[in-house]
């Protein structure tokens, strides 16, 4: 069931994306972090009452760090969204574990100082090799997009699997700290209203495009069922090889978003990118694999 679980998820995630595409057509990406946020914050409001978590914490500025970093993942994988093919910008974002494993690779090695008692710390081969094959990947997927001026806007998918790294890293952080997910996912949901709201002052709005707003609706439900399904998924595993499988099949999401991406816009991906898609996943789920060796038990991966 776990594993059934957490299938739903990426279907989910990937869902959302075709809601977030549409909808770009209509509103800026600052709008649709907001957006997001606010319908978040109504449903995680009901789940942690319902749940009988209290959203008080004592760790506010954890959470706005978490936040801030959160919202600058999630504004640039909206804007990638809107200028890439689906199934690019999706891919993208779940650099998020090759990433992490290069935080590994350099923070092992920034933190060695050296003297007798502490010798230079190994190389770590297999997460080296994991980090360049998903880079390679990136330079693969990215290379048809270079071709059709769409440069900028994979940079900025880029930045937004580094940040979704960065913020992962600070959930990890307050799950240790005991601070339940329901209220993590809130006051996420908090800081991309706001900074989605702050953001506006320097976007504009744009023009009320009448019924088509209710692709809004969807995004924030979809994102929340999401978060829900994963974590489910996360609490039916009962041990480390469930919980790996659990995690490695997140990037089906990828295969959901490639069939939307070629089945409803029509998207034409060039064999190389597909061949670092294939890439940026294999590297992917072994820095999964990695990374529950290096730190077991740590909470899953929003998207």
């Amino acid at each position: 069931m776990q594993a059934l679980w957490m299938v739903l998820a990426a279907f989910l995630f990937a869902s959302m994306g075709v809601c977030v595409k549409i909808a770009s057509a209509h509103f800026n990406s600052a709008e649709l972090v907001c957006y997001r946020g606010l319908i978040g914050m109504a449903i995680l409001w009901l789940l942690a009452r319902s749940q009988k978590v209290t959203l008080g914490t004592a760790y506010p500025g954890m959470h706005a760090w978490r936040s801030l970093v959160g919202v600058v993942s999630l504004g640039a994988w909206f804007y990638a969204i809107a200028h890439l093919p689906l199934a690019t910008a999706m891919t993208l974002n779940y650099m998020s574990s090759v990433w992490i494993a290069a935080f590994l690779v350099g923070g092992t090695l920034l933190a060695w100082r050296p003297s007798a008692a502490a010798p230079r710390p190994a190389l770590q081969g297999t997460l080296i090799v994991t980090v360049l094959t998903g880079f390679v990947g990136v330079v693969m997927m990215l290379r048809p997009s270079l071709d059709q001026n769409q440069a900028f806007a994979g940079m900025i998918g880029l930045l937004s699997g580094l940040s979704a790294a960065f913020a992962y890293m600070q959930v990890v952080a307050l799950s240790r700290l005991g601070e339940p997910e329901s209220r993590t996912v809130f006051y996420f949901a908090v800081g991309s209203a706001v900074a989605g709201g702050v953001a506006l002052l320097f976007t504009g709005t744009s023009v009320w495009p009448g019924w088509q707003a209710l692709w809004l609706l969807p995004i924030g439900i979809l994102a929340a069922g999401g978060q829900l399904c994963m974590t489910r998924a996360y609490a039916s595993a009962k041990t480390q090889r469930g919980t790996l499988v659990v995690a490695n099949l997140q990037y089906s999401g990828i295969v959901f978003a490639a069939i939307y991406s070629v089945a409803l816009f029509g998207d034409v991906l060039p064999p190389i990118a597909w061949a670092g898609m294939v890439l940026i996943v294999g590297s992917g789920i072994a820095a999964t694999v990695l990374r529950a060796r290096a730190a077991p038990g740590a909470p899953a991966e929003e998207h």
